[in-house]
């Protein structure tokens, strides 16, 4: 019997897996004890290849539930340890794409802010002083790709990786994500996603040593390809 899910396949070796993430699956466990993507994507390969024991499928990075994009998985545990460096030594490049409800002040800028995060609420703030118990640097920039009516859209590139750091500083300059309730947005998304999508990704293969650059397809949805143009 075939195994029932089918990902968005952008990226495929040995040693590496990359997929464009849904909005509304998780990347990992969590406390709803809902199937996460990683546990599908090893029913997928197991059945792909037809392996008769376990499949190992390491989790480089994560992505926030409601978000859909490219996400990185590692098929063994050198491209594992090997992507983890990579990520930790910032040799990775991330560029995502966002729907916002407001114009923002800029065509293109740099943000910084210090954010705290509130584990209970699962939810990031501005702290007001940096010197603040728990505040850390968070760095953006962003510039504008397109204007419609009521929504624009806009690339980011993260310079440092906080929670919900797009979310909140994009609110921050009054600029909510559409559907993003929790940091400002007027009205949710009918499927409960936000529209934030992890566009693009660009390093080098920590195997092969192969450039790649590798792009999700914008959701199939008439705002998403008015504003880009696809």
């Amino acid at each position: 019997m075939a195994h029932p899910y089918t990902p968005i396949l952008i990226y495929e070796d040995n040693h590496l897996l990359v997929v464009s993430k849904r909005p509304g699956e998780i990347v990992q466990g969590d406390k709803t004890g809902d199937e996460p993507l990683s546990e599908a994507l090893k029913g997928y390969l197991k059945e792909k290849y037809q392996k008769p024991g376990n499949v190992f499928l390491g989790v480089v990075h994560r992505l926030d539930r409601p978000v859909g994009g490219l996400v990185v998985f590692a098929k063994t545990s050198k491209g594992l340890s090997r992507m983890n460096a990579l990520f930790r030594r910032g040799e990775v490049q991330k560029r995502y794409w966002a729907i916002v409800t407001a114009r923002p002040p800029k065509e293109s800028d740099t943000l910084e802010h210090y954010l705290v995060r509130n584990e209970q609420q699962n939810k990031s703030y501005v702290a007001q002083r940096p010197d603040r118990p728990g505040a850390k640097l968070a760095r953006l920039s962003y510039r504008l790709l397109a204007s419609g009516d009521r929504y624009h859209l806009v690339e980011v590139e993260l310079h440092t990786g906080r929670h919900h750091q797009i979310r909140c500083q994009l609110a921050a300059i009054g600029c909510p994500i559409r559907g993003d309730l929790k940091y400002g947005a007027a009205r949710s998304n009918p499927d409960g996603s936000i529209s934030l999508l992890s566009r693009r990704t660009t390093f080098v293969h920590p195997v092969s040593g192969i450039a790649l650059d590798l792009t999700a397809p914008v959701p199939d949805e008439p705002l998403w390809h008015a504003l880009s143009g696809e």
